[in-house]
């Protein structure tokens, strides 16, 4: 990263304001789960929601999908502060898998959305940085460099690029689906830590995702790096009369 570039400096200050605020959030976490007066009430608040999803198993399900979907499209909405309301409601495995699948769908989304609506929607909706990337990727870009993408940049960022650039859509579902896997896997083991109070884990799982997310973004910084720049495509020539 040079001087020169202050889209990249942007990106990574942003990357690394993620990581404080995850810290900082974790840190709380861990409070509360070490003292009984705050844990409490977030233990019956479980217990009630548990049981209104029982009696509604189905609309429970597809509204959890549904919120999940929603933050993977928009970067103020988080699936992590229920996914322990999921856990205490279905148990870690199923949890992942609608997890999973909201994601999936929250990327066709945000692919569809930025395909068809072009790149002042997707500037819009998406986090900063993502005129940086349009400069390196594009619908011929490797299928691993894209995973990394996927896994290092903000949920929301790579689907409506990939969408405005036009990469295959099947290839693009699948590279949600194996890069978002372990995240889903992740968050959900975090969850399901906070619902059992094991601290220790907790706080080792949080730091490990942290420096996980950390090393993929700079694993990819160093691939776009040595890839020359996109060219935009050539607009097309009127014939001649």
């Amino acid at each position: 990263m040079t001087a020169s570039d202050p889209a990249a400096s942007q990106v990574s200050t942003a990357s690394r304001r993620r990581i404080v605020i995850l810290a900082l959030v974790g840190a709380v976490l861990a409070l509360v789960l070490a003292a009984d007066t705050l844990f409490a009430p977030l233990e019956r608040l479980l217990a009630v929601t548990e049981r209104i999803i029982a009696a509604n198993p189905t609309l429970g399900a597809a509204l959890f999908v549904l919120f999940a979907a929603l933050s993977g499209m928009l970067a103020f909405f988080s699936s992590a502060v229920i996914v322990p309301v999921a856990v205490y409601a279905w148990g870690p495995v199923w949890s992942a898998v609608l997890l999973w699948l909201g994601w999936i769908l929250g990327g066709a989304s945000t692919y569809a959305l930025g395909r068809f609506l072009g790149r002042p929607v997707a500037g819009a909706l998406a986090s900063k940085g993502l005129a940086r990337y349009e400069k390196k990727i594009n619908r011929d870009t490797p299928f691993g460099v894209v995973i990394l993408f996927q896994m290092a940049m903000p949920s929301e960022v790579p689907g409506y690029l990939l969408g405005v650039v036009r990469y295959s859509f099947l290839r693009y579902i699948a590279v949600v689906a194996v890069g978002e896997l372990p995240y889903a896997i992740g968050t959900v083991i975090l969850g399901d830590s906070f619902v059992q109070r094991s601290i220790l884990p907790f706080v080792v799982l949080g730091v490990a995702a942290a420096l996980f997310s950390r090393y993929a973004y700079v694993l990819l910084q160093r691939r776009l790096a040595a890839a020359p720049p996109t060219s935009p495509e050539p607009a097309p020539t009127a014939p001649k009369s």
